[in-house]
């Protein structure tokens, strides 16, 4: 029998399976699906009571966008704030959900090899939270307990932009000294190494690893941005209501910040705050861009938002000009953003991203001339402001990329030399 291991990227936005054929040394078939779990509000009898990735969006529209719609489920790895969410009479904390991706994909690639694979090489940012090293250990162990429900045994754990950086490996004929950044939906990952191509399959790897770090920002971060900027006057931030007779105030900014983030939209199950909004809607006169967000909340059609603004962030990768369109039970957007105010938007994540490496390169002696060439993945390496990033900072260096949504998968897949050290 064939020996396997299995590559695994739990992703915010998706998530991927690399199956790497020991026997062969190579990867034999690679696995995606969004990190998405809807749960219908009437499930079928004798199925699973859920549903994940694409035919998860296919159900939740279907069924008018009704039932739990679960996304970004990475983020709450790292939030003590978060301890369990109630569905169809089930309890649910963080690992259990996120064991429902996980054990997803691991039933697919089973499939395709024929038996119950066990081993796998799991990938975990550098810093689940910049900001807490607790936070940080809580996320890790929530995810190896979530890997066990998954039916793993035989683990190991590798950060994320190690396994880019492997999979880069791949590409080149000499030794380079790489500065390898993952851009994904959560977090934002560097790590700068040697690789050589012809060290590719030896089991010592660690004295090629030279730093490692990480910011917790990512395009998550820009499509929240962009919510705030663009999409949250649509729902009626800018609302006026009258407080007592003859005095005007705007409706708290609160409500807000509270749709720009898709883990805070339970911020509105509150029956004392649904309540205040009815009055705000009442007493601003019945304002149409506040019974937007009315109509947001009531029929849970915060992702199909979100969708639109994904739509938007990636037509301006491409283009100069990109319209902004949502058009649902009455709430109509059509807006055209061209790439300069889109850029303004995400310039203080851009900062924080740029500050970041400057930090880091410093803290890790690395000056810009040690950097051969440099690898982008994850999906916002696709974003134009990003790119600009890197290009002002390293002129001289070759920028490369490769699939960017598969590569920390195959470069997970790509590390099984962590079998052969000792735990």
């Amino acid at each position: 029998m064939n020996k396997f291991i299995y590559g695994l990227d739990f992703g915010t936005t998706n998530s991927v399976l690399s199956i790497y054929d020991e026997d062969k040394n190579e990867i034999v078939d690679t696995i995606r699906v969004p990190s998405l779990i809807y749960f219908p509000e009437f499930p079928v009898e004798g199925s699973t009571n859920y549903i994940i990735g694409e035919q998860a969006i296919t159900a939740y529209l279907e069924d008018g966008m009704r039932g739990r719609f679960i996304k970004s489920v990475k983020q709450i790895l790292a939030r003590s704030s978060f301890i369990e969410t109630r569905i169809h009479s089930r309890r649910y904390n963080a690992s259990d959900l996120v064991a429902l991706i996980l054990k997803d994909l691991k039933t697919k690639a089973d499939q395709i090899i024929g038996y119950d694979c066990k081993k796998a090489v799991i990938g975990r940012p550098v810093f689940f939270d910049d900001d807490s090293s607790a936070k940080d250990t809580l996320a890790q162990t929530r995810l190896s307990t979530a890997v066990e429900k998954a039916g793993f045994t035989e683990v190991r754990f590798q950060f994320e932009p190690i396994g880019a950086a492997f999979a880069y490996e791949k590409m080149i004929l000499k030794k380079e000294k790489v500065l390898v950044a993952d851009l994904g939906g959560g977090t934002t990952d560097f790590t700068y190494l040697e690789l050589d191509p012809a060290r590719a399959n030896t089991t010592d790897r660690q004295k090629d690893m030279i730093a490692s770090g990480g910011i917790y920002i990512g395009g998550d971060s820009f499509d929240s941005a962009f919510m705030w900027e663009r999409g949250t006057p649509y729902f009626g931030k800018d609302t006026l209501y009258e407080a007592s007779p003859g005095k005007l105030l705007k409706v708290p900014i609160s409500l807000f910040d509270n749709i720009c983030s898709w883990d805070k939209m339970n911020f509105f199950n509150n029956v004392r705050i649904r309540r205040s909004m009815e009055d705000y809607y009442h007493y601003s006169n019945e304002d149409r861009n506040f019974k937007n967000l009315l109509t947001l909340v009531d029929n849970n059609l915060g992702y199909s938002v979100f969708q639109a603004i994904e739509r938007t962030k990636i037509g301006l990768s491409e283009y100069d000009v990109f319209s902004f369109q949502y058009g649902n039970m009455g709430i109509e957007i059509d807006e055209e953003i061209t790439i300069q105010s889109y850029n303004a938007i995400i310039q203080k994540d851009l900062e924080r991203i740029s500050a970041y490496l400057d930090k880091f390169m410093l803290a890790n002696g690395i000056k810009k001339e040690d950097v051969d060439s440099l690898f982008l993945t994850g999906g916002i390496s696709l974003v134009r402001g990003v790119k600009e990033l890197f290009q002002d900072k390293f002129p001289g260096s070759k920028i490369n990329s490769g699939d960017n949504f598969i590569s920390v998968a195959n470069g997970l897949a790509y590390s099984g030399y962590l079998f052969e050290e000792e735990i």
